[in-house]
């Protein structure tokens, strides 16, 4: 069985980033699940319900984040736009950007098209776009190597499949820190003993559509959550 993230317990409101009649998006913690689930029983606070209390009424997600991706979770405040945002996104007319932290020097440019099976067996069509945005080398030793290199790559995808970028990373040898069980074990254990850091390095970090209602063009962005602002300092000397 693979290891849990620790329970994660929030003191402050979530972060809102966008709020209209009809929507509202917030800055996923790590490690917050969107809603209860089976097989996560060590969970005890949810998004939906954090975010219905927060704001004082019923509040719908219209796609999902893992648990361990933080950034942009947006949800509709109406069954009827919680409807006609599924369609959106079943329909890929919402594009969502991501930002990781992943092993190696990735190339500058590359689509990833690979498709990936669900748990029942089921084969899906899978699109990746990725764009290397930094590279580094730092003086850490790892394995027979004196120095460690990562990359900060942007990605693109054209499909929601279920953990589709950690798998599709993985797939091209470059996986993201702190994916488990996709990543690598040698590499998670190796931020942990080195910088206490267990958290996955993947950020939701924009959403663009056009609102249904107003045709006004949204997007939507969220700065990067702690644990990965420190690590993006600690690797790449950049700040949020």
């Amino acid at each position: 069985m693979q290891p849990q993230p620790p329970p994660i317990s929030l003191a402050q409101p979530l972060p809102l980033l966008y709020q209209s009649a009809d929507l509202v998006a917030i800055n996923k913690p790590h490690g917050l699940l969107v809603h209860r689930s089976p097989i996560a029983s060590d969970a005890s606070e949810f998004a939906v319900q954090l975010l219905r209390d927060q704001l004082g009424q019923r509040v719908y997600p219209v796609h999902r984040l893992d648990r361990k991706t933080g950034g942009v979770l947006l949800f509709a405040l109406t069954e009827a736009m919680n409807s006609t945002m599924q369609i959106l996104f079943a329909e890929g007319k919402v594009q969502k950007t991501y930002v990781a932290i992943v092993r190696g020097y990735t190339p500058d440019e590359q689509t990833i098209d690979y498709p990936l099976r669900r748990d029942d067996g089921t084969i899906q069509y899978a699109v990746t776009f990725l764009k290397t945005l930094q590279r580094t080398e730092v003086p850490l030793p790892f394995g027979k190597h004196a120095t460690s290199r990562y990359s900060l790559v942007e990605l693109t995808p054209t499909t929601g499949r279920m953990h589709q970028l950690r798998k599709h990373m993985a797939h091209i040898l470059h996986p993201i820190i702190g994916d488990r069980p996709h990543g690598c074990n040698k590499q998670n254990k190796l931020f942990k003993d080195q910088f206490d850091m267990n958290t996955m390095l993947l950020h939701a970090q924009q959403i663009e559509f056009t609102h249904p209602v107003t045709s006004e063009r949204i997007t939507i962005t969220a700065p990067w959550q702690a644990e990965f602002e420190r690590m993006m300092r600690g690797l790449f000397g950049v700040d949020n």
